[in-house]
């Protein structure tokens, strides 16, 4: 009997998809999903000890996968404005190995600790700081970006909003300003680098690592979140990590949004 081809869970073996915070959270079950499909991974973030944690992870997890798949990491620090593109363009270099292997799909799921000044705290140096990683990162990687990747549909570059652009809470003006900033970034950037696909994935509450800054009221907040949804539940990374896989493989999805959030904006 003839074996089987396989059409869709195959879309993604022998690509190079590159995870910008992809150590923790949700980049990192973007990883780990981009193993499982067959890609070659590379990790980043701005830890070097999280980076090669996360590469000895993964061939710990994924033993048979990574003796013919290679995963690999490099530290980028985003948040210095300053030296922000130079340090993207030194991580696309080491990336690509000096370009001799361009990338596929770059997914952009890094994020700083959650910084929510009350209105009446606002500063104009700490609303450019909030940005820079969430905002001006992104903008600044999709200006390198074509000397690293084909400018192709089968290729992708997805980012992450969240939905408090749709629906804040109080007390979120700033972090909601960037949120809506960043969608209306992608579909500029879809026609700025076509035919090469541009898209965001607006995640609603996940539990990551970042809300591990809330300490004692932490229980709180999660009750708080499941009760403002339809599931009942709050998001897990590995939940929201399907939305980026689908956008690497689907080449005719472009300039658009996928929401992960329970229903949120339904409640």
């Amino acid at each position: 009997m003839a074996s089987q081809t396989l059409k869709y869970t195959t879309k993604l073996v022998g690509k190079r998809v590159l995870v910008i915070g992809g150590t923790s959270g949700i980049g990192y079950c973007v990883a780990e999903a981009a193993l499982e499909h067959g890609a070659d991974v590379i990790v980043s973030s701005s830890n070097a000890a999280k980076v090669d944690k996360t590469i000895a992870k993964l061939q710990n997890e994924y033993p048979e996968f990574t003796r013919s798949q290679k995963v690999s990491g490099y530290v980028c620090d985003l948040a210095n404005p300053v030296e922000l593109e130079t340090n993207l363009t030194r991580l696309m270099e080491e990336a690509t190995e000096g370009r001799k292997l361009p990338l596929n799909h770059i997914a952009f799921t890094a994020g700083d600790a959650l910084k929510l000044p009350a209105l009446q705290d606002v500063a104009v140096d700490a609303v450019n700081a909030s940005g820079t990683v969430r905002f001006v990162a992104p903008l600044i990687l999709a200006k390198i970006l074509p000397q690293y990747m084909d400018k192709s549909p089968s290729n992708s570059f997805t980012v992450t909003g969240g939905s408090n652009a749709h629906r804040p809470p109080a007390g979120w003006s700033v972090m909601a300003g960037y949120a809506t900033a960043i969608e209306g970034l992608v579909r500029g950037l879809a026609q700025d680098l076509k035919p090469l696909r541009v898209n965001i994935v607006s995640p609603g509450a996940v539990h990551t690592e970042l809300f591990d800054g809330f300490g004692k009221k932490l229980d709180e907040l999660l009750k708080g979140f499941q009760k403002n949804t339809l599931t009942g539940t709050v998001g897990t990374p590995g939940d929201v990590a399907e939305a980026y896989i689908y956008i690497m493989k689907d080449k005719f999805i472009t300039g658009s949004l996928v929401a992960s959030n329970g229903g949120i904006l339904l409640v």
